[in-house]
């Protein structure tokens, strides 16, 4: 490679981005590496760990804020009821955010490339390289390209003295965003290890605190006022997960299927998410017709799996916004949560977009807008009549074969078929 040439790293400080940087310069030729991580709501000391690495590795350190456009799309999440396998994404919506900001970085500082430090078993390499494939900046992956091992770069850190301690991060591997924390590796997966309750930081022992409960305002499927009182996304997602996780709101442990086809064992926290996503179902119940919210799952589910595998940049994703945006027009109103046992369950709600009436449902009234009780008669004598006759049908089938193998003739007439 000719010239100075210089490439942007996805840098949390950490083990695997620290021992990029001098690879990057020894294997791959760069003249100037720099450092960029982007603030999507981790703990204050991941950026001081950055920040001193940067600093001892004499690398410009770029940190870019991107928590209130991370909070918009969790809340957009929320209006397509995002959940993958059941638990709240998390990081699938952050990687993303996380790429777009240190592409922006790459260009506006001419760099020729940019690079990240995941493994070629996982998903997160995928979700950074479907941004980054789209600019004119080459990609480069290390730890996958090299096929490294973390024995293999704990080795390396010792012996060109990176400013690591030794490759020891903790037991877990942690990742940490507004949204949600997720903990593996170690002894997690073993799927048959029963994690201690030192693993969770967000969440508390379920059922050790009184019962509590909240409203939440919808305009427009996005959550707006916490106990009425307007708040911002970023406010409002920190809120409730101090708030529902002192409940022990938010726990998942799973088996999670990745993009390659590997399965692992997962844990997350996610206090906020599972209090927003069940309060916006609850008040969708409300709002939509039967058949609204029956293909609204399927909108939902592909959504969310475009999430999963960072695409929402995808044409599909445009038609799915589009759907969701037309239903969550009805998706205005209040619902109250109460946290309990673990669990954030909503125990009301209200909308003036009701598809509701409290008279025609009430076992009090005698009639439904002028029908009477009797008129469903002639619908419940219809009712089941397609499945009725299928069954006589078969049942006179069979008799008759039965009774032609009883006089001894296996094979039925031309007349009898």
């Amino acid at each position: 490679m000719s010239g100075t040439s210089k490439v942007a790293l996805a840098f949390s400080g950490g083990l695997d981005t620290t021992v990029c940087v001098p690879l990057l310069e020894e294997e791959y030729d760069y003249d100037e590496v720099i450092g960029v991580t982007v603030d999507v709501g981790q703990p204050a000391e991941e950026f001081d760990e950055a920040e001193e690495t940067a600093e001892a590795l004499g690398l410009d350190h770029y940190v870019v804020d991107a928590k209130a456009e991370f909070a918009d799309l969790c809340l957009d999440a929320v209006t397509a009821n995002a959940t993958y396998q059941t638990y709240p994404l998390g990081t699938a919506l952050a990687r993303p955010i996380i790429a777009e900001a240190i592409l922006g970085v790459a260009e506006d500082e001419g760099c020729d490339a940019v690079a990240h430090g995941c493994t070629g078993k996982g998903n997160d390499q995928l979700r950074f390289e479907a941004v980054w494939r789209d600019s004119d900046l080459e990609v480069i992956a290390p730890v996958r390209e090299l096929g490294l091992t973390r024995e293999w770069e704990m080795e390396y850190a010792d012996e060109k003295g990176l400013p690591v301690e030794g490759g020891n991060e903790g037991d877990w591997s942690i990742d940490t965003n507004l949204w949600s924390r997720s903990v593996e590796g170690a002894n997690l997966e073993d799927p048959g290890y029963v994690p201690p309750e030192d693993i969770y930081e967000w969440t508390d022992t379920p059922g050790g605190k009184d019962v509590e409960t909240i409203e939440l305002t919808f305009e427009d499927g996005y959550p707006v006022a916490l106990d009425g009182q307007e708040i911002d996304p970023v406010e409002l997602i920190e809120t409730l997960n101090d708030l529902a996780g002192s409940h022990g709101v938010g726990r998942t442990d799973m088996m999670e299927d990745r993009m390659l086809g590997l399965k692992v064992r997962e844990n997350y926290e996610h206090p906020a998410a599972t209090t927003l996503l069940n309060a916006h179902e609850a008040l969708e119940g409300l709002v939509l017709t039967k058949e609204e919210r029956e293909f609204k799952q399927q909108v939902d589910h592909q959504w969310a799996e475009k999430a999963y595998q960072g695409l929402l940049s995808a044409p599909l994703v445009d038609a799915l916004d589009g759907f969701v945006a037309q239903t969550q027009t009805k998706v205005t109103g209040t619902v109250t949560v109460k946290f309990e046992g673990g669990q954030a369950r909503p125990v009301g709600r209200e909308s003036e977009y009701a598809v509701y009436s409290e008279s025609a449902a009430s076992f009090n009234t005698e009639s439904v807008d002028g029908i009477a009780q009797e008129d469903a008669t002639g619908v419940a004598k219809y009712h089941g009549f397609q499945s009725r006759l299928a069954n006589e049908v078969t049942a006179d089938a069979e008799a008759k074969k039965a009774e032609l193998l009883a006089d001894g003739n296996g094979e039925a007439t031309e007349e009898d078929q």
